[in-house]
Formats: structure tokens, C-alpha cells, sequence
């Protein structure tokens, strides 16, 4: 895993990171989800898409094993994380519980 993505998931602002696969349909259910998201919420988080398919080392570490999944980081630690799709207005509500 590069330092830039542990770099990015240390930081104060809270970040969704998307675990997805191109041939995955739900995974492209999620893509107008994600974008609807930050537009809605800015800069108050940052959002990072990593198709497990070409970074399998960062599938393994976080133990994907379905996809979509979602992990919310703030501060390098996991502060919620599920599979499947979720709503742009449950995401929100997640995220503002944590900021």
C-alpha cells in the first residue's frame, strides 16, 4: 500500500474509502452515490475509490471480502465500515455522527 493512501487516512478530516471492482454491478450503483455525496458534503470529507483488482495488497490488509465495501477513517483509525450499497443520505448521516 503506497504511503499516500496511509497518509491521506491519518488525516483530521474524516475519509469514505470505496473498495469496489469494475465488474461488480453494485460497485456501480455506489459511483453516482459517492459523487452525489461530495457534492453535498464538500470538503468535509474526502472520498477514495481502490478497485481491489489492482491493489490486492489493500483488499488484504482491511480483509475485503465482498464488494462494494465502505470504511470510514478519521485519524488512521476505522470508525465504521460496511458491504453492500448504501444511500447517499444514510453515508451522510454517517459521516456527520463522526465529525
Amino acid at each position: 500500500m503506497s504511503s499516500k493512501f496511509s497518509d491521506i487516512i491519518q488525516s483530521e478530516t474524516p475519509t469514505l474509502v470505496d473498495f469496489f471492482a469494475e465488474w461488480c454491478g453494485p460497485c456501480k450503483t455506489m459511483k453516482p452515490i459517492l459523487e452525489s455525496l461530495k457534492i453535498k458534503m464538500g470538503e468535509t470529507v474526502k472520498i477514495l475509490k481502490i478497485d481491489v483488482d489492482k491493489s490486492p495488497q489493500a483488499a488484504q490488509v482491511y480483509k475485503i471480502q465482498g464488494v462494494p465495501t465502505l470504511i470510514l477513517f478519521k485519524n488512521g483509525k476505522i470508525l465504521w465500515r460496511q458491504a453492500g450499497v448504501v444511500s447517499v443520505t444514510d453515508l451522510e448521516k454517517i459521516i456527520q455522527s463522526f465529525s
